[in-house]
């Protein structure tokens, strides 16, 4: 029987800047967290990972699905907002360029994909993947800005950085197969690693 299913984002990444941001990798601090998340028993249950295909995202799934004995299945569909034409950007400059992307959903942000094509495109993902998993929780595992969009769309929600994660990554919004509508805002995997205390 099919149960919860989870959205988990990866955590505090490795910044280079000479790097393809989707080539990034878990910081110290990331990996420690994602440890010891595996360890909790938290996600005891789940059956079936989707992740993203881009570094940080399988990073952040592996200890899990060996914690677990799940195989990850990856979805090049899954990967963060295609921010590729402006490449890299210093933190202010990001975060003006993730204002933009989120208040103007329509418009692209300097030949950024937009919002509203990334919402597309990981819902499709999303609602696509469902079937691959027939008991059990599932576990999506990927990125803050497209979590948040696939949040404001299972929420019925506008388009808004009003419900985006918090900084730093690692965070998670759950709900259930029969009602497929999240039961709360995000929360830090600290939060869902608590929960099996």
């Amino acid at each position: 029987m099919l149960g919860k299913i989870r959205y988990i984002t990866h955590p505090q990444v490795l910044i280079d800047p000479e790097l393809d941001v989707r080539k990034w990798s878990l910081s110290d601090l990331g990996r420690s967290r994602m440890v010891s998340l595996a360890s909790s028993g938290a996600l005891t249950g789940t059956t079936t990972i989707i992740s993203s295909a881009e570094t940080k995202a399988r990073e952040t799934a592996e200890p899990l699905a060996e914690a677990l004995g799940c195989d990850i299945i990856v979805r090049e569909d899954m990967h963060e907002n295609d921010r590729s034409a402006t490449g890299y950007l210093p933190s202010h400059a990001f975060e003006t360029a993730a204002d933009q992307f989120f208040s103007h959903p329509t418009i692209s942000y300097h030949g950024w994909e937009t919002a509203r094509a990334a919402q597309s495109r990981i819902v499709a993902a999303f609602f696509d993947s469902l079937p691959s998993a027939t008991d059990g929780d599932i576990l999506f595992v990927g990125h803050g800005a497209v979590g948040t969009l696939l949040y404001c769309h299972l929420a019925n929600l506008p388009i808004s950085r009003n419900h985006d994660q918090s900084p730093g990554g690692g965070s998670f919004f759950e709900l259930t197969y029969a009602n497929q509508t999240p039961n709360s805002g995000w929360r830090t995997i600290e939060a869902l690693a608590a929960q099996a205390r």
